[in-house]
């Protein structure tokens, strides 16, 4: 750890199909009051023992011990599993490696009607929040867990499939991603003075960057006007939009190159001059902290001192066989999350976990 002469985070990942292999990384906090409550926070959780929520914890990493092969076949016996338990709902699709790409496995993207009819699928199945659908209602632990699998699965074949088109076509832009929540999260509320790094950071993104996690859910003006094509900021759609209220001890970590203001992107230099332009013709001030414009940053991932080089590519392949959080430690505090998606007993502490949610969803 030389180098590092200030309070750190250490974050310790493990190879899932080799639980002895292990890699820390280091994350520096930035001198700001945000960092600091961020710190905080994240020792509470520590503190308190939450899980570490790891389902969709890595994300755009092309190489992973969760291949397309796996992924499909956990997502057949999730359906294997919904077919038996309910004689009326037949979901007759098989999934392969083949049939989840349009033509080529390595250079083109997802099936999208195959997987837009496994997420119908799950759909029909789980209903919604406010309308919970009676088959969800009367499904058992496990059949309620297989649902929830057709849902995560399919996003997970998705976003891998389109990295490895990208890897093949465009590799310097993979987008590798780590979000780190946990379950249970206490939220506190953002002050005046945090929301001030969305008017120094704005959308910059860089390497080993690590940004407070959105800890709320709602879209933001960001994802309607690139999402939805620029509409009118009319009532309606205002509903659906939400400003960052909250902070917690979660963080997300861009593992991928940098995406700055003014670098070597013009893509993205004319999309945010494009959105600026948009907040301005529907009455809102680009430069107001309260609207939440972008990302606020905690701290960098201290490359050199972590994986000795801050060359992307070997940064990238020490990462893919590690993707697994086993512990995280900061000022003395530590807490190990000794379990992960490779171990026998998972898919049982997922369902012990999530057992309230499940009792409460079949009285309704």
């Amino acid at each position: 750890m030389n180098g590092i002469n200030q309070l750190t985070v250490k974050v310790t990942l493990r190879n899932p199909l080799d639980h002895t292999d292990l890699l820390d990384y280091y994350i520096v906090p930035n001198d700001t009051q945000l960092a600091q409550d961020w710190i905080f926070a994240l020792k509470k959780l520590l503190q308190t023992g939450n899980l570490l929520e790891k389902n969709f914890c890595f994300m755009g990493f092309p190489k992973t011990a969760r291949t397309l092969p796996y992924l499909c076949n956990e997502v057949n016996r999730a359906i294997v599993t919904v077919n038996n338990f309910f004689p009326d709902y037949q979901i007759k699709e098989y999934f392969t490696p083949e049939n989840v790409v349009a033509v080529d496995y390595a250079d083109n993207g997802p099936n999208h009607e195959l997987l837009n009819s496994l997420h119908n699928h799950f759909e029909r199945l789980q209903g919604t929040v406010w309308n919970l659908s009676d088959y969800y209602k009367h499904a058992d632990y496990e059949t309620k867990y297989a649902i929830r699998e057709l849902n995560t699965i399919c996003h997970e074949m998705e976003n891998l499939i389109l990295s490895q088109r990208k890897l093949a076509t465009m590799p310097y832009w993979v987008r590798p991603s780590q979000i780190t929540t946990f379950l249970n999260t206490l939220r506190h509320d953002l002050t005046d003075e945090h929301r001030q790094g969305f008017i120094t950071n704005g959308y910059n993104r860089v390497f080993g960057g690590v940004y407070m996690h959105w800890a709320q859910i709602g879209k933001t003006l960001f994802e309607v006007f690139r999402d939805e094509g620029a509409p009118e900021l009319t009532d309606t759609v205002c509903e659906a939009i939400t400003e960052l209220r909250y902070y917690s001890g979660e963080f997300d970590i861009e593992w991928a190159n940098d995406v700055v203001l003014g670098g070597e992107n013009p893509w993205h230099n004319e999309e945010q001059e494009r959105f600026k332009q948009w907040l301005k013709e529907n009455g809102s001030d680009p430069q107001d902290p309260k609207l939440s414009l972008g990302y606020l940053p905690v701290g960098q991932v201290d490359l050199e001192s972590s994986f000795g080089t801050t060359d992307y590519q070997k940064i990238w392949d020490m990462l893919s066989t590690h993707l697994d959080i086993y512990s995280i430690e900061i000022d003395n505090v530590k807490n190990t999350f000794d379990y992960c998606w490779s171990d026998t007993t998972y898919k049982q502490m997922q369902i012990d976990i999530m057992k309230p949610g499940y009792d409460y969803s079949s009285r309704g």
